[in-house]
C-alpha cells in the first residue's frame, strides 16, 4: 500500500489526479519489459487501465501480474520523476468505461478525436485492468 501522506506520495497522488497519460510496463512471455502508453484513472488507492481484450497487455498481466507505472519526464530526466508499482488484475466487475465518470470526463475529448463516442469505446477497450499499488519510488 503507498502511503500517499508522505512527500512521495503526495507527489504521486497529484500526478495520478492530474496527468493524462501513464506508462504501464507489463513482462512479456520472454521476461522482456514491455512498456506502453496508457489512458487511466485513479480508483481509490487503485489505478484503473482499460484495454482491448486481445491486447498483448492482457496475455502479458494474466502470466507475470507484477507491473510498473511511471510519468514522462522533462527534457532532462527531472520533475517529475516517479515510478509505482503493483499488481495487476483483470477486473472481474467488468463496469465499462462510460460508466466511469472521471474516466469518460478525463477522455471525452480524446475519444472525439478518435471519432467515438464514450460507448464505442468502452466496447472496444473492453476489459478493465486494476492495478492495486504496492509501492513507489522517486524524487
Amino acid at each position: 500500500m503507498i502511503d500517499f501522506k508522505s512527500t512521495l506520495g503526495r507527489k504521486a497522488k497529484k500526478l495520478l489526479n492530474s496527468e493524462n497519460v501513464i506508462w504501464l510496463t507489463t513482462v512479456g512471455s520472454d521476461l522482456t519489459p514491455q512498456p506502453r502508453p496508457v489512458w487511466f484513472v485513479p480508483d481509490g488507492e487503485d489505478v484503473l487501465i482499460y484495454s482491448k481484450p486481445k491486447d498483448n497487455k492482457i496475455r502479458h498481466i494474466q502470466q507475470h501480474p507484477r507491473v510498473s507505472l511511471h510519468f514522462n519526464t522533462d527534457q532532462w530526466g527531472g520533475d517529475p520523476v516517479l515510478v509505482l508499482t503493483g499488481a495487476a488484475s483483470l477486473d472481474t466487475e467488468k463496469r465499462p468505461a462510460y460508466e466511469i465518470a472521471a474516466y469518460v470526463k478525463k477522455y471525452k475529448k480524446g475519444m472525439s478525436e478518435l471519432d467515438v463516442t464514450p460507448e464505442q469505446f468502452a466496447a472496444a477497450y473492453a476489459q478493465p485492468i486494476r492495478i492495486q499499488l504496492t509501492g513507489m519510488r522517486g524524487w
